[in-house]
């Protein structure tokens, strides 16, 4: 029996995956559990409907992360810290402060577990952060690091 899979199961298939089982297979197992319905015209119908509107959300998707990451080259934020005698850092500005200061000056919420580069920022000058802000679309965070002796 041919099959249309509504989740992915283990050992069998992904989502959306059309596929042929034994029918005491599907009957007993797969739809009791709304895991899979059984191809017909209307199923098949939907299937596409579905994956259509997946395409065109993940096209508006992209284009406004493609918009965002226009907005995000523009902007440099800027961190004052405490330096010591030597220009050394007394500590280091973390994602977060980062995050926060870009929600500050731009009004641009960004997860920080999007940032490609990692690690706290312990080094005065200029740091360009990499940002995936959706698949294939990579921006850069501008931030300036400036000491002020204590």
């Amino acid at each position: 029996m041919k099959v249309i899979l509504l989740a992915d199961v283990k050992k069998l298939g992904k989502k959306d995956q059309t596929i042929e089982v034994s029918d005491g297979y599907a009957v007993n197992f797969l739809f009791p559990r709304h895991l899979a319905v059984q191809v017909t015209k209307k199923s098949v119908e939907v299937l596409e409907n579905q994956q259509e509107e997946a395409k065109e959300n993940a096209a508006k998707m992209k284009a406004e992360a493609e918009q965002l990451a226009k907005q995000l080259e523009g902007i440099t934020l800027e961190f004052k810290v405490k330096t010591g005698r030597e220009g050394k850092m007394f500590g280091a500005i973390s994602l977060k402060q980062v995050v926060e200061e870009l929600i500050k000056q731009a009004n641009i919420d960004i997860d920080k577990r999007k940032f490609l580069d990692k690690g706290p920022l312990d080094i005065l000058g200029y740091h360009h952060l990499k940002v995936e802000l959706y698949k294939g679309v990579i921006s850069k965070v501008n931030v300036h690091l400036e000491g002020e002796e204590k």
